[in-house]
């Protein structure tokens, strides 16, 4: 069996990565996917690094498993503190998320942008290293989101809760004067509607799936890996949780998709 023919596998901590994943699939409309929700340790940006590595293997295990040919590491968190190990020591190819930071700064007027991510991706290296690529000419102003992948997971995406917490941590940001907003975690794109209500219109809001997507046809043209059939694709979702949130997310979707609970 040709390589090409093989799915594309996606993990993140928990259902966030299916904004990644919707991206992929509207570009890529022939290619068998696999998704991989660790909705049972979620969220990974309270994680120590070590812990987060070891989470990491365990999801590209899974997937490798069921003879993916690239992976997409659809969560923040996980890309910014272990891409760099999987991309050393496994040899199919690995699309990673980071904040879009770059767009942000290359656009902003005020010369100030936010960013709202996890602790484990503020934290990382590796975004510290992105990040100082632009500190010199522009205002960088981060912001933990904490507990906002959790209410997401437990299907409280439009609590009171939600939109307590959304404007506790964007009212500072808008006195700042930034005009752009990054989406440092896939779970937020899920928030862009709440969040628009709290900044309004003239904030930019910025997420990396679109990016990510272009970048993951990008890699499979490279290594011929591109699905050649044009048969409609299939999409099997496994998560390690009651699956009721996940089928939300993807409710929407006109695609064949199949979710399966599965301890892992």
């Amino acid at each position: 069996m040709a390589f090409n023919k093989y799915p594309i596998g996606f993990f993140d901590s928990g259902v966030g990565g299916t904004s990644i994943w919707k991206e992929v699939i509207s570009l890529l409309p022939n290619e068998d996917t696999i998704y991989l929700s660790d909705s049972k340790n979620a969220p990974y940006g309270e994680k120590s690094k070590a812990k987060i590595l070891e989470l990491c293997i365990k999801n590209t295990n899974f997937l490798l498993n069921k003879n993916c040919k690239l992976i997409v590491v659809a969560c923040n968190t996980a890309t910014t503190n272990a891409i760099d190990f999987l991309r050393a020591n496994y040899k199919i190819p690995f699309i990673g998320i980071e904040p879009a930071i770059k767009p942000a700064a290359l656009t902003t007027k005020t010369n100030t942008i936010g960013i709202l991510a996890t602790k484990g991706t503020l934290n990382s290296s590796l975004f510290e290293k992105t990040s100082s690529n632009y500190r010199a000419n522009i205002q960088i102003e981060e912001i933990i989101g904490k507990g906002l992948v959790e209410l997401i997971e437990g299907g409280k995406l439009h609590s009171n809760e939600m939109k307590t917490l959304l404007e506790f941590y964007l009212k500072p940001l808008l006195k700042k004067n930034i005009d752009s907003l990054v989406l440092g975690c896939t779970h937020y794109p899920y928030l862009i509607p709440q969040i628009r209500e709290i900044v309004g219109h003239k904030i930019n809001i910025i997420d990396s799936g679109e990016a990510v997507a272009r970048q993951t046809k990008a890699i499979l043209t490279k290594f011929d890996l591109l699905q050649q059939n044009t048969q409609k694709a299939n999409h099997t979702l496994y998560i390690n949780k009651e699956k009721e949130v996940l089928e939300q997310l993807v409710a929407d979707l006109k695609y064949n998709v199949k979710i399966v609970e599965k301890d892992f």
